[in-house]
């Protein structure tokens, strides 16, 4: 009776010692579909909403621009480009790694940007960017870094 209690307590501790296993191919696919959203979000011009995907502490690097630290700049920054004639954005994420632990990822996307010329004319730019995100207490994926560089 006695050996069967201390079977059981082992038992019982190193099951709850184990590791929670981490799907870090379903959560890629998820956040690659965060990634998308959020790229139909930005186009619909709606501030709060793209300002959502953003963590409070999010950075943002962009060519030529110093960093933009934090959701209330980067809200100036989005309120700002909506401003620009012929401004639009949208991205395609091109893969994705997710940490074995399952709270941090970091993915390759590309982007479009087009503005309008003095001229009324649209001009495109085409870029490759690194995003990393961080899973939150809630579970829900947050953008932390969000950064291009200027491939002209």
């Amino acid at each position: 009776m006695k050996m069967t209690a201390i079977v059981l307590l082992l038992f019982t501790v190193t099951a709850g010692c184990g590791e929670k296993k981490i799907d870090t191919k379903a959560e890629g696919e998820k956040l690659m579909q965060i990634s998308r959203d959020w790229s139909k979000s930005a186009a619909t011009g709606n501030v709060e909403e793209t300002l959502g995907y953003w963590a409070e502490d999010a950075v943002v690097m962009s060519p030529g621009d110093a960093p933009i630290k934090g959701k209330n700049a980067i809200r100036g920054m989005i309120e700002a480009t909506s401003k620009i004639p012929g401004f639009k954005i949208s991205w395609e994420p091109l893969s994705v790694v997710v940490s074995q632990s399952g709270d941090m990822a970091y993915m390759i996307e590309q982007n479009q940007v087009s503005v309008n010329d003095s001229l009324g004319k649209s001009i495109t730019t085409y870029n490759k960017g690194v995003t990393v995100w961080r899973k939150e207490a809630d579970g829900s994926w947050k953008n932390i870094v969000d950064m291009w560089p200027n491939l002209q």
